[in-house]
């Protein structure tokens, strides 16, 4: 193992505990238990696993079935709404080339997703959204389809509605008022400005900010987090992505949470552990556990 790829070292721990409320522990080295006991070394106690396709939702259940301080959520992610409608000849989803299914697989689809958001220990609908970064215009009526889905499978299951918002601002809260937003929503890796902020405070929406708060041209997600209220603050790791500076370069995971928080932190101008007892209230609220 190269110095480049070995884990860094664990941050100061945090002296409250503080839960991630959005990561990816199937696409991290190591076990689940190995990156639960690293994370409650620093004061990370609580982690949300979030599923992005049929395959990861089931994972997310299952796991959190098995670990008590695990807690689920299960969608599919808006660019792979599109790959079941359309195809993917390139297999950019890790399951291989496939071909377009049409309509009914996306059905066939959003009815598993449906049938995991009925199990207690998934306490969220998500990661779904809109994504205009990697998805074409071709892809985004499945992408508003399956969007609307989602929301409709949040409500009717009391769950948390988690959303990726990507390049997609104003057709994500556009779809949210359409439909009427579930009474926890919660947008992941929160990627507006201040004013979108505003938009979101006003409408009682989670914001949850992740390591990408720390890099150095991050400052209107600093300006927003600096607006945000702070009961509709949480924190996240997207990992194994957006690992926190200055750890840049390596993969992200549940144990740097004390590193965002920080930083966070030094933005609101409060202590760190005054926060990060506010966020784990505050996601415990957000996804009813």
């Amino acid at each position: 193992m190269s110095a480049k790829d070995a884990p860094p070292p664990l941050p100061e721990p945090l002296l409250v505990e503080v839960a991630d409320s959005h990561t990816h522990l199937d696409l991290q080295s190591g076990t689940v238990e190995e990156a639960l006991v690293k994370a409650a070394a620093v004061g990370v106690t609580t982690v949300v696993q979030v599923g992005c396709d049929v395959k990861g939702s089931q994972w997310a259940a299952e796991t959190a079935a098995a670990h008590e301080n695990v807690h689920a959520a299960v969608a599919l992610h808006p660019n792979e709404a599109p790959r079941i409608v359309l195809g993917d000849p390139d297999g950019w989803s890790r399951q291989g080339a496939r071909e377009g299914g049409g309509d009914a697989a996306l059905d066939d689809a959003l009815a598993e997703i449906d049938r995991l958001a009925a199990l207690p220990y998934v306490r969220g609908v998500g990661e779904t959204g809109l994504d205009f970064f990697r998805t074409g215009p071709e892809g985004i009526a499945a992408q508003e389809r399956s969007f609307r889905a989602h929301i409709e499978i949040a409500k009717r299951h009391g769950k948390a509605l988690v959303i990726h918002d990507r390049e997609a601002h104003a057709d994500v809260l556009r779809v949210l008022d359409e439909e009427g937003a579930p009474e926890r929503t919660v947008f992941h890796c929160y990627s507006g400005d201040a004013a979108m902020a505003e938009i979101c405070a006003a409408k009682g929406y989670y914001m949850s900010f992740a390591g990408n708060v720390t890099f150095k041209n991050a400052q209107p997600l600093r300006d927003a987090l600096a607006v945000a209220p702070l009961e509709l603050v949480l924190v996240e790791t997207d990992a194994p992505f957006l690992t926190p500076a200055p750890y840049r370069g390596r993969p992200n995971a549940p144990y740097l949470i004390p590193v965002t928080v920080r930083a966070m932190a030094a933005v609101r101008g409060i202590g760190e552990n005054d926060l990060a007892e506010a966020i784990a209230v505050n996601t415990a609220t957000a996804f009813d556990y």
